[in-house]
């Protein structure tokens, strides 16, 4: 699956965005092998940061400037946020870029393979929780429910994936339908 999954990535041409009203992010997608299947790996945000507060989220953050790349940011967020040894990390490539709808950032989100089970560190002034979900539960029909997106004062649905107790919505809710999409695709590949 990861070969498949890094064709695709690799074969599509990648919205990339550029508007210097935006703050440059990234995140790392981190994808690893749990009990015989893929999951996604999310971190819970405290609820004393600025952005975001208490959100469901991927690791990642602001570019900084001594970021050479936003894949650099990503890892560097990973290592500060969870204690992810990047070394380790196995990059199969970018999703679209993603703006943020009222916090003004720009995502760009990278797809990379962990090892599981890997010792992490979780920083406590950012992240409250680090769990993992199963991609056939983020595929499961009755995980996803398009409702009124809070963040665009119900003038508009978002996408919302209620997965054991939890809600995943906003920016980490669109990047994970699009990665479901290529992911489908990697799975009908022959």
């Amino acid at each position: 699956m990861k070969k498949k999954l890094k064709k695709i990535l690799s074969e599509r041409d990648r919205l990339e965005i550029e508007d210097d009203s935006l703050i440059p992010s990234a995140v790392l997608i981190p994808l690893l092998e749990k009990d015989g299947e893929y999951h996604l790996l999310f971190t819970k945000r405290t609820d004393t940061l600025r952005d975001h507060k208490g959100q469901v989220s991927f690791p990642g953050g602001r570019c900084e400037k001594h970021d050479a790349t936003p894949l650099d940011t990503a890892l560097r967020e990973c290592t500060e946020e969870i204690g992810l040894c990047t070394d380790t990390v196995e990059i199969l490539g970018a999703l679209d870029d993603r703006p943020t709808m009222h916090t003004n950032y720009l995502i760009t989100p990278y797809v990379g393979v962990i090892p599981w089970p890997c010792e992490l560190n979780i920083d406590p002034v950012e992240v409250d929780e680090i769990f993992t979900v199963p991609v056939t539960s983020l595929l499961d029909k009755n995980t996803l429910r398009q409702e009124d997106d809070p963040a665009n004062d119900g003038t508009s649905d978002g996408y919302f994936y209620y997965c054991d107790n939890r809600i995943i919505w906003g920016a980490t809710a669109r990047i994970i339908t699009q990665f479901l999409d290529l992911w489908s695709r990697a799975s009908k590949k022959d």
